[in-house]
This record gives C-alpha cells, sequence and structure tokens, in this order.
C-alpha cells in the first residue's frame, strides 16, 4: 500500500490521533514531516572508525593556537550518519545559532536547485527578464547575456562587487547599475551581491521569501528551528549572508548533500542537483592549482570545491561546513578564525587521515578522557587582576565623549562585588551589560554587535534581542579590559580603558582587530 493511502486511511479511522503525530505531505508526496526535531542520531568515535584519541589531539592542537589566530566556537563530526563527537566552548552551546556569513550561500544556493526542480526557474533564465522595472536605461550586451548559472558560480563578469550595493535603497538596481566587464560565465570573482541576486530572483519567481520558502521543503523534513536570516531594505532576505542556524542544523545540510539529496528516505534534492552543486563549475584561479590552498581547488553553485576531493559551505571567520564523500563524513567548524586556511589545517592533519574504513574497538579509558575533555571546553576568562584602587574612583562617574565614529556619547562605569556594570549611550538608546571577573556573565541587549555587514542598510527585525557575555580583568592597576561576547555571532568588541588623571582613553576593537576606534575623555 503507498504511502498516500496508508496515511489516508489513519485519517479516517483517527482523525485526533492523525493531527496530534503532525504528519503532513507535500504537494509532491515526496516527502514526509513530523513534529520530531530530527536530531541526529549518535554514536561513539570509535563505531565510527575514529579515534577518541584524534579528536582529542584535535581539540589540543586547536586551543594551542588560539591566542595566534583561531579561536573554535563548536564543532561536530558526522560519520555514517551519526554525530561521532561535538563540543561547544562556552559560552557558546549547542542551542545557540550562530551567524553563518557566507555558508547562507550555500542554503540559499540548495534553494534554487528546489526551484529549479519545481520548474519555478531555469539556471538559463536570464536576470534582466526577472526585474525589468530596475534596469539602467541601457542595457549592455553582457547584462543582457547574464543568466541564473553564472550568478550560482560566481562568474558575474563584473570587474569588482559592487558592494555600494548594500548602502543602498535598492539593491537590485544598484546591482544592475554596475558595468558587466567580462562575457558572464567565463572569470571567477567572488561576488556576494551576486548572491543577494539568487535570493531576489527566487522571491520574485515564487511570490515568497528565501527563508520562507525554505522552511516547507528543507527546514522542516530535517528539523532545523528557529532559523533567521536578515532582509534588506526592499525586504528580501540578503541571500549571501545574515543566516542564523545551530552547528547541527549546519550538519543537516552537509549530511543531506552527503546523501545525494536524500533524507531519512525521502528525497529533497534531484541528485543532480547536488552532483552540479558540488562540482567544480569554474576554476577560482588562473593557471595551476596551489595543491595546499583550499580556496584555489574550484567553485561550484555556493559551495567552494577543496582538497581531498571534498567540497564545502564557507564563511567569514571560519564557519565550516566539509563534506567528505570518500570519508562518508561532514564536519561542522564555528569560530572566529583569523586564519581560516590554518583552521581547515587542523581538520586535514589530525581528522581525516584518523578515520579508518570499519569500526575500531572500544577504547573505554581514551572515550572518558574524550567526554571529559569535551565537557571542559570554555574559552579562558581573562583574570590577571580582579581589582585596582582605580576602581573605587571611577565607579559611577560618568565619562561623555566627543562625536566620533562608534556614536558613544557616554559610558558609565559600576563595580559591585565581582561585577562591573557598563552603561552605554549610543545613538539614542542606552545599554546596560554586566561583566563579571571570574567568569562569562550572560545578558541580552537590543545592542547590534560588530559584524563585517555592519552599516548596510539591512533590516535586522526580528533578530534582537542578542544574547551576549562579558568578561573583564585588570590587566594592571590603570587599564581595564572589557570583552563582551556576541554568542549567536562569531564576533566580539573589547574595550580597553587607561585611567591616567585627568583623561581616560578607551580603545574599542572587535575580535581579531578588523576595526579599531580610539575615544578620549578628561576630567575637568
Amino acid at each position: 500500500m503507498n504511502l498516500n493511502r496508508r496515511l489516508n486511511r489513519q485519517k479516517m479511522k483517527n482523525p485526533l490521533l492523525f493531527t496530534l503525530f503532525g504528519l503532513i505531505l507535500t504537494l509532491n508526496g515526496c516527502v514526509q514531516k513530523t513534529i520530531d526535531n530530527y536530531s541526529l542520531p549518535r554514536s561513539t568515535p570509535e563505531a565510527g572508525g575514529l579515534s577518541s584519541e584524534a579528536i582529542i589531539q584535535f581539540v589540543d592542537a586547536a586551543e594551542s593556537v588560539r591566542d595566534s589566530s583561531i579561536e573554535l566556537h563548536s564543532f561536530m563530526i558526522v560519520r555514517h550518519g551519526k554525530v561521532l563527537a561535538e563540543g561547544w566552548w562556552s559560552p557558546y552551546r549547542h542551542d545557540l545559532k550562530h551567524t553563518m556569513y557566507s555558508v547562507s550561500k550555500s542554503f540559499t544556493s540548495t534553494a534554487i536547485g528546489l526551484a529549479v526542480a519545481e520548474g519555478k526557474l531555469k539556471l538559463t533564465d536570464k536576470v534582466v527578464s526577472f526585474f525589468p522595472e530596475s534596469l539602467p536605461d541601457t542595457v549592455s550586451p553582457y547584462l543582457a547575456q547574464l543568466d541564473v548559472d553564472d550568478l550560482l558560480k560566481m562568474s558575474v563578469g563584473q570587474a569588482r562587487e559592487p558592494q555600494e550595493m548594500r548602502f543602498s535603497d535598492d539593491w537590485i538596481k544598484t546591482f544592475l547599475a554596475a558595468p558587466v566587464q567580462y562575457e558572464p560565465g567565463t572569470v571567477f570573482l567572488y561576488n556576494s551581491a551576486g548572491s543577494f541576486m539568487l535570493s531576489a530572483i527566487l522571491q520574485k519567481a515564487t511570490g515568497e521569501k528565501l527563508i520562507d520558502y525554505l522552511k516547507p521543503r528543507l527546514f522542516e523534513p530535517l528539523g532545523i528551528k528557529d532559523a533567521d536570516w536578515e532582509v534588506n531594505p526592499q525586504g528580501i532576505n540578503v541571500g549571501g549572508w545574515g543566516l542564523r542556524v545551530k552547528t547541527e542544523d549546519m550538519a543537516k545540510l552537509g549530511l543531506l548533500y552527503l546523501q545525494k539529496g536524500k533524507w531519512r528516505d525521502h528525497r529533497i534534492l534531484t541528485e543532480e542537483w547536488v552532483n552540479a552543486a558540488t562540482s567544480e563549475q569554474i576554476k577560482t584561479v588562473t593557471g595551476e592549482e596551489d595543491p595546499a590552498n583550499d580556496w584555489a581547488q574550484g567553485y561550484g553553485y555556493q559551495f567552494w570545491q577543496t582538497r581531498n576531493n571534498a567540497f564545502r559551505g564557507d564563511g567569514a571567520f571560519g564557519q565550516f561546513i566539509i563534506v567528505l564523500p570518500e570519508k562518508d563524513a561532514v564536519i561542522v567548524l564555528t569560530a572566529n578564525a583569523q586564519d581560516m586556511q590554518k583552521e581547515i589545517n587542523l581538520v586535514w592533519k589530525h581528522i581525516f587521515p584518523a578515520f579508518r574504513e570499519s569500526a575500531l574497538a572500544e577504547d573505554g579509558d581514551a572515550l572518558d578522557r574524550l567526554k571529559s575533555r569535551l565537557s571542559a571546553l570554555r574559552l579562558p576568562v581573562h583574570t590577571t587582576r580582579t581589582s585596582s584602587p582605580v576602581r573605587e574612583i571611577i565607579s559611577g562617574k560618568t565619562m561623555a565623549f566627543n562625536k566620533n565614529p562608534l556614536k558613544i556619547s557616554e559610558l558609565t562605569l559600576r563595580f559591585e562585588g565581582d561585577v562591573c556594570r557598563m552603561t552605554l549611550r549610543q545613538d539614542t538608546a542606552t545599554y546596560e551589560f554586566r561583566f563579571s571577573s571570574t567568569s562569562w556573565e550572560e545578558g541580552e541587549t537590543l545592542r547590534h554587535g560588530p559584524s563585517l555587514t555592519a552599516g548596510s542598510k539591512a533590516g535586522l527585525t526580528g533578530l534582537p534581542p542578542f544574547k551576549v557575555a562579558g568578561n573583564y580583568a585588570w590587566k594592571d592597576e590603570k587599564t581595564l579590559e572589557l570583552v563582551l561576547r556576541y554568542m549567536e555571532s562569531p564576533n566580539d568588541e573589547r574595550f580597553l580603558f587607561s585611567f591616567e588623571k585627568p583623561a581616560v582613553s578607551v580603545e574599542y576593537s572587535t575580535g581579531y582587530d578588523f576595526y579599531q576606534q580610539k575615544l578620549r575623555w578628561t576630567e575637568k
């Protein structure tokens, strides 16, 4: 008896029970969704052909380079469909989302693959055909030639990415106005603006925002809950960045592609799409590929080719979904990494060569050590000093700053036990944060944290409140450092106070110094 008929008979027998089970069929009858959250099954590393000791070495190696260039926030290793190991460095947690940056592109690509299968659009569709109202006065031959396929494989033909698009009121019009210098499909140029256009095309073709289109077709079948995605001023998901999902959700997408588009015996993506998206569609470098450079191995449809016959979703600061077909494995990393190649190298050195074809003998001692190691993962708190003579002098004083790029007008510090409360006046809003000298003090805020796309006209409605965690330490008697982590983002921000009476200087930085600003206040 086919699935539809069995479900209909059960519904007739007991419609209430049927409703409670929450079974729904899509219109094409090929995807069954349930109220189950579809958590991936767990196993031991040894049962999956990976030693616990190899994972310990991986974790040790990651922590050994933390201060120089890599700060891992989480990892997950999946093999043969089961999670062999997973870990989060506190204050980051398994139940928190993480900003994906350009891993978002791989989800956008997936939506395009679904729309192609549904006949909503074709890869040969011309970009200009979707937006006749937004075209420049003169449409160049190359712009007229540009199609969906060119957007997918980052071969738009623009000499540079039109980043000014993000600051305009009409992103589509700004993108289409940018000169197309090369024949589309011939030259690779990493182009997040092109990924946004994929989202805009999907919305135009389906009548739904990207995230809404994916919900019944991808998120619900895979049990991906509470995903959110930035939108631009026109109400379009930004596509090339801005998605927030959990570590396990990333692993699920990788596993879907590893399984050639099937999920629990149901087909979600066509195998044809999976093969095309994850194979080399265009070379990313001219001349000979660098075997040691994972960005020189070619590009698919919003997926990077990578070494060891693998492919990956890839986001700024070290967000990775690495899919290893030859090992039947998926490795997920979230991080704040300055050197992303070094981060991937940790996988190639410690995990990839440790996979074995068959299960290993269980090693209880090693497994216990691994469990203990993973349960104790946490980012260090800075406890150089817990107090200073300056503390009582400055506590409660309001520092007023002249006009500055951070738009911080006032700042007040108050010390209560081992907690420092910082009140911040920025623009027209006032925010308060708590920092502990002995741990990560968790809280929430409506204030937007640091981001590579800060300042763009993206609508973040629905994303706040943001979860934060703060720690402070006196580096010496006159120097105080506050570290504020945005726990659903790779990034953090740091306030370094130097107290030299009558002046106070504040050095502001984000993460690995991609943005710095200094403020100064003089006591009168």
